[in-house]
């Protein structure tokens, strides 16, 4: 069973930074797409960035040019680098990947991540 963990947010500052990182309890190359979804109360889950295999990326319009999404294959981790942080950014990020084995496509989640941004 694949694993998804989380780790990285806490409480900032407006203006601040973050680095989030999701652990792959296996090889993050067995996984075609990668990203970072988030919620906040109540509020329905909306999709951060994401990047698939190959590297091309995809952001939602509100992060564009403050965050950033990679992965390293040696760490089986994905990351969401996140600058010029706003209180609306405030949410529980987390980490999706999804994959196909003999032609059956899954999808896994973490457990989520608190990230506060307020000063």
């Amino acid at each position: 069973q694949v694993q998804l963990v989380e780790s990285g947010g806490g409480l900032v500052q407006p203006g601040g930074s973050l680095r989030l990182s999701c652990a792959a309890s296996g090889s993050i190359s067995s996984f075609y797409t990668m990203g970072w979804y988030r919620q906040a109360q109540g509020k329905q889950r909306e999709l951060v960035a994401t990047i698939v295999r190959g590297g091309t990326t995809n952001y939602a319009d509100s992060v564009k040019g403050r965050f950033t999404i990679s992965t390293d294959n040696t760490k089986n981790t994905v990351y969401l680098q996140m600058n010029s942080l706003k209180p609306e950014d405030t949410a529980v990020y987390y980490c999706y990947a999804r994959r196909a084995v003999a032609g059956i496509h899954s999808g896994y989640w973490g457990q989520g991540t608190q990230v506060t941004v307020s000063s």
